[in-house]
């Protein structure tokens, strides 16, 4: 009998979480919309606003709850909390839940780990069924209904297809994968080429030289997911070259803007603006994790640097100019 989820829920109430319940709910599914702070899940089932994205208002559809076993209602879960804290969430959530289909909607690498995200949470949470949802997509333009296309994959391309089934509407499309590592890779190291692209264009840089660091940076990234056993085709798609070109030039995207105030000079301890810039938390992980297997990612290893401070950005972009000429790979 095919899979099918009519009740979904939703752990994690930031914007992203919010918007893809408001996608959900579009999609014709009940949605239980879990976040910590009961205050803010107050305010959004009884006002069905709330300030993480302005001018949104929640449907019916969408129960908001501050009491995870509310959670137990849904027939899977889309994880939504920040990557660093995937691996507690998911461990509470198995406390307190019978297993079931756990979408992981984060993008980062472990950082005291360098676990990937779906084996961190596999070990957090056995036996419940992993999937990874990821792609080139603002919570704001979700949100607001514009068109948009992610990636959903899971081991078991069955369970793919049917969560993407569940999300899919008329503004939101999904593509199912069976290549979770090629679909997380592309999310976590994006977010580090992004700070990249944003130092550079904080120093002034130009658009010739944020066109060349998208272009190297999918090189690395490429490199590095082949030698994490990512399909070539998932690194060409949404989750990779897709979503590093929406995240390298936008300033909607929270460590492109992170690395544009340190190109001009913002300390780090101020760069963020109160934003969590995930690739900030990724840098040193993905850096650890290149060098086990010998990847060559001087752009991923420059933010790296710049990030531990043994560096500072108009440095960074010297050296990366004065390496070696050598063919173009």
């Amino acid at each position: 009998m095919p899979l099918s989820f009519d009740r979904l829920g939703i752990a994690g109430a930031g914007a992203w979480g919010v918007a893809l319940a408001l996608a959900a709910a579009k999609a014709g599914r009940q949605v239980t919309l879990w976040g910590r702070d009961a205050e803010a899940m107050r305010q959004w089932r009884d006002a069905r606003r709330g300030h993480r994205l302005p001018g949104v208002e929640l449907p019916r559809s969408v129960a908001p709850t501050s009491e995870l076993a509310d959670l137990g209602r849904a027939e899977a879960i889309l994880l939504v909390t920040p990557a660093q804290a995937t691996r507690a969430m998911a461990g509470q959530l198995a406390a307190r839940l019978p297993p079931r289909p756990l979408a992981i909607c984060a993008k980062g690498i472990e950082l005291t780990t360098h676990a990937f995200l779906t084996d961190a949470v596999a070990e957090a949470a056995p036996g419940w069924r992993l999937a990874v949802l990821s792609g080139p997509s603002f919570a704001g333009d979700v949100a607001a209904g514009l068109p948009t296309a992610v990636t959903l994959a899971a081991q078991d391309e069955a369970l793919a297809v049917a969560l993407a089934a569940a999300l899919k509407s008329s503004h939101l499309r999904l593509y199912h994968s069976a290549d979770p590592r090629g679909v997380e890779i592309g999310g976590a190291a994006k977010n580090v080429l992004a700070i990249a692209c944003g130092v550079a264009a904080g120093l002034g840089l130009g658009a010739s030289a944020g066109a060349a660091l998208i272009a190297r940076g999918f090189a690395e990234l490429r490199r590095f997911g082949e030698a994490f056993g990512a399909r070539p085709e998932t690194l060409m798609g949404l989750s990779g070259l897709g979503d590093l070109v929406l995240t390298c030039s936008s300033a909607q995207s929270r460590n492109f803007a992170f690395g544009v105030a340190l190109g001009k000079g913002v300390p780090l301890s101020e760069a963020g603006g109160g934003r969590l810039a995930e690739g900030a938390s990724t840098a040193g992980a993905l850096m650890a994790l290149a060098r086990e297997r010998g990847v060559d990612m001087p752009i991923s290893g420059a933010v790296e640097a710049l990030l531990a401070g043994r560096i500072r950005a108009r440095e960074a972009v010297s050296d990366l100019l004065s390496r070696p000429q050598r063919a173009e790979l």
